[in-house]
């Protein structure tokens, strides 16, 4: 699946053009490597780094989604390794 569709169907960002805007920042990895593209592909199993709300977020695909649903739906279907809250965080 699509990296920007992804973000978008699992809720982390609120549009299409957003994810696709993150992407083309250059910050987001997947599994460590830069994503290039915004059609760059994520598969189950697969870990997403971004730079997200004032922070890092890395998750691991769980499985892809087939729309946008209700955010429970979209929650299934990634896990949360960790959040890096920056410089000075507590």
């Amino acid at each position: 699946m699509r990296l920007d569709k992804y973000l978008f169907f699992v809720r982390l960002l609120k549009s299409r053009t957003q994810a696709q805007a993150l992407i083309e920042e250059g910050r987001t990895r997947i599994d460590g490597r830069r994503a290039l593209k915004t059609s760059d592909t994520v598969r189950v199993g697969s870990t997403v780094t971004m730079p997200l709300r004032g922070s890092i977020r890395v998750i691991r695909v769980l499985s892809l989604p087939g729309r946008r649903g209700p955010a429970p739906e979209a929650r299934a279907c990634y896990e949360d390794v960790g959040v890096d809250e920056g410089p000075g965080a507590a």
